[in-house]
């Protein structure tokens, strides 16, 4: 508050300084009956005395105007470290990021709502493991063969367009004739085969849930952060990729909010609901065009950055480019890199961990609202709140890695996840949040706070610290090596979580009896985590200071030529 008060008095008196002018003008102090000097000289000395004044005045003014300016340039350098002529590719590529961001939560919300209220929420377990892991590889595989095809603009319309041409699908032909399309479940069904079944004749629901959790990798990861990698050097990346997410994250807040109104729709059965989902799709097709055109005009940005130098040199040596290698070799390549290594573990341990509470935590939304509207309603609001969390934890993440470096920011996350994630498992544990209804709801918003603050600092800190790890790498390594960790290893990470789950469902009876379990596989999974920062680190590290030497000789000897 103090320096508040210093910024406005200081920006007051700039503001009065001409108005003081008016009343001592200076030059004009000799007035028109004063008598007349006849020296030169002693004329000139007046002038000179009068020059002076002027002078010590105006370096006054300019001091205090300097002052203030550099009061609000530093509030500024601390708070958006933006240049103003950085600006159109930073908010461009900001608006790219929040029109993939409000896609995946309208469809996450959705998916969630479709399996959820129709399957049961034991049956994403299921799902993940039987339907998105196998689609994440194939996925992966389809992208590596089509990476050696296609040039990189031509790959980036070849990946988005599918998407948006099965969300058009879903809602204006196959959810209008469902009833047509899945088949009746048995009624002397087995309750151990139940939602293995009911996942198969609901099978549009489960392509929907596959196809929005895909895309929830392919979208942030693949298409935008690999964009990012290959037009932005190092220098910028430190204050760019933690910002990134800063506009973005609006997306989760409307996305949240344009979901929990079109909810309201659904009121009187899945007719209403189906007109909601054709709108939110008009939406998303929407953002979907936005996309294409966002990544079309940032390429123009770069291409006239280039033209006029302004990248500069990259902090790492770019490697030559290698041969284009086939699916069978990108594996082999992929096993014999330890630096990708342990950019698997970090990928593979936030998704494990993430899916050991969330999913726990969505059984008992699901039990507090049986009913599908407030369901919807409810996970709408909560992605607003997502979003409006990870808006403001941003700020806090861009100054860690500015200021502390990318070990610690890296570290930040599965410390703090590991911290926020304790006193809900003590209470899921402790407590009777099967029959209790109070204790039921008490769990649903402790659990609900823990998973709002872990999202919110995975966008602020994990997803930046882990593309900055990527940039060393040559570009051989950034699109395979990136297809296949931040698509299959994210994947394998959460299918982890649902077989330990699944595991602990057939010993316990059900997941929350498991709870102990569940929390005891989430901590050794933290540590392991924490493990693979250290090392990541470390290669990271050194990896910076061989591109800075290299950088330095190429230097010299261009001198000497």
């Amino acid at each position: 508050m103090n320096s508040y008060i210093r910024v406005s008095l200081a920006v007051l008196l700039v503001a009065l300084a001409p108005v003081h002018s008016l009343f001592h003008p200076g030059v004009n102090t000799i007035t028109p009956d004063a008598p007349k000097l006849r020296s030169l000289g002693a004329q000139q000395g007046i002038l000179r005395s009068v020059a002076g004044s002027q002078n010590l005045k105006s370096q006054d003014s300019l001091r205090l105007k300097g002052g203030v300016t550099s009061i609000l340039k530093s509030l500024k350098d601390a708070l958006f470290p933006v240049e103003t002529w950085e600006m159109p590719k930073f908010f461009s590529m900001s608006a790219m990021m929040f029109m993939i961001i409000y896609i995946y939560t309208t469809v996450r919300d959705t998916k969630d709502t479709l399996v959820v209220s129709t399957c049961g929420a034991e049956s994403i377990t299921f799902l993940k493991v039987y339907g998105v892991l196998p689609a994440a590889t194939m996925f992966m595989l389809y992208y590596s063969r089509i990476s050696n095809i296609f040039s990189k603009k031509a790959l980036f319309y070849v990946t988005a367009l599918p998407f948006m041409a099965f969300y058009a699908v879903f809602a204006y032909f196959i959810y209008p004739n469902r009833e047509i399309l899945h088949p009746p479940i048995p009624q002397d069904l087995d309750e151990r085969w139940k939602y293995a079944v009911s996942l198969l004749s609901n099978w549009s629901y489960s392509l929907f849930y596959v196809v929005s959790e895909l895309w929830g990798s392919v979208g942030v990861s693949v298409l935008f952060w690999q964009l990012a990698n290959d037009i932005i050097p190092v220098w910028q990346a430190n204050r760019f990729y933690p910002l990134f997410g800063q506009l973005a994250n609006i997306a989760p807040i409307c996305a949240g909010q344009t979901v929990a109104y079109f909810a309201h729709l659904s009121d009187k059965g899945d007719d209403a609901f189906g007109v909601a989902l054709q709108q939110t799709t008009v939406l998303i097709l929407a953002a979907g065009a936005c996309l294409m055109l966002l990544y079309h005009y940032i390429g123009v940005l770069d291409e006239r950055d280039e033209k006029l130098g302004r990248k500069g040199e990259n902090t790492v040596k770019a490697k030559k480019s290698k041969p284009k290698m086939g699916m069978v070799d990108s594996f082999k390549f992929l096993l014999q890199q330890k630096y990708l290594g342990y950019l698997c573990i970090l990928v593979v341990s936030y998704g494990l961990s993430i899916n050991l509470t969330e999913v726990i935590w969505k059984k008992m939304v699901k039990q507090a609202h049986p009913n599908k509207k407030d369901y919807q309603i409810f996970m709408g609001h909560y992605s607003s709140m997502v979003g409006a969390a990870t808006f403001i934890i941003i700020f806090f993440g861009s100054n860690i890695v500015k200021h502390l470096g990318w070990r610690i920011g890296a570290l930040t996350t599965p410390v703090l996840m590991g911290g926020l994630a304790a006193p809900f498992f003590a209470y899921v544990i402790t407590q009777d949040v099967r029959t209790n209804e109070k204790a039921l709801w008490t769990a649903v918003y402790v659990g609900m706070v823990q998973n709002i603050l872990s999202k919110a600092i995975k966008y602020a800190l994990f997803d930046p610290t882990k593309e900055m790890a990527y940039i060393p790498l040559d570009q051989e390594s950034k699109v395979k090596g990136k297809a296949a960790i931040d698509v299959l290893a994210a994947r394998i990470g959460k299918s982890g979580g649902a077989l330990v789950q699944q595991a602990i469902v057939i010993i316990f009876g059900n997941i929350i009896n498991g709870a102990s379990s569940a929390a005891a596989v989430f901590f050794a999974t933290i540590a392991v985590w924490i493990y693979g920062v250290m090392g990541l680190a470390t290669m990271f590290e050194e990896k910076l200071k061989e591109g800075k030497k290299n950088e330095s000789k190429d230097g010299k000897d261009n001198k000497k030529k």
